[in-house]
């Protein structure tokens, strides 16, 4: 019986490409089911069982014009809740001119935040008009963080 032996050259450069070719295919491999695996986190769920959030976080802003001059109402929002408001670039002017202007969204900022929705909203009389051109302010800016997904 005669065995022959047979020698199989392997180059070190060969080796080393082929390794990093593997390591490079699982890493793809590993990417692509972290992209496309579900998350764990918790979202709202729709009627045909797809979740969804409410918000896309980040910060938005309505102009609103008083007297020529122009307030913004700034909203910062997360994926599920409205987190604060307030009124950016009200100087001493608008302020004096509109006196109501800041007690009434702080009344309607803190029931909007522990509401976390515009139903249910409440103003007193006196301010009826001011707390309208402030809720249609908000309304507008939470239209622009709204998720329409």
């Amino acid at each position: 019986m005669s065995s022959r032996t047979k020698i199989i050259v392997l180059h070190m450069k060969e080796l080393i490409y082929t390794g990093i070719f593997i390591a490079l295919g699982i890493l793809f491999i590993v990417l692509l089911a972290i992209m496309f695996l579900p998350s764990g986190k918790k979202e709202k769920s729709r009627e045909d069982g797809q979740t969804v959030n409410a918000y896309i976080p980040g910060i938005y802003t309505t102009s609103i014009e008083l007297g020529g001059s122009v307030v913004d109402v700034e909203i910062v929002v997360d994926e599920n809740s409205i987190n604060s408001l307030r009124l950016v670039n009200l100087d001493e002017a608008v302020a004096t001119m509109y006196p109501l202007i800041e007690p009434s969204f702080e009344e309607l900022s803190g029931q909007i935040t522990e509401n976390q929705s515009l139903e249910g909203i409440t103003y007193s009389d006196d301010s009826r008009y001011t707390s309208i051109l402030l809720l249609n302010a908000v309304e507008a800016s939470l239209e622009k963080a709204a998720n329409h997904n």
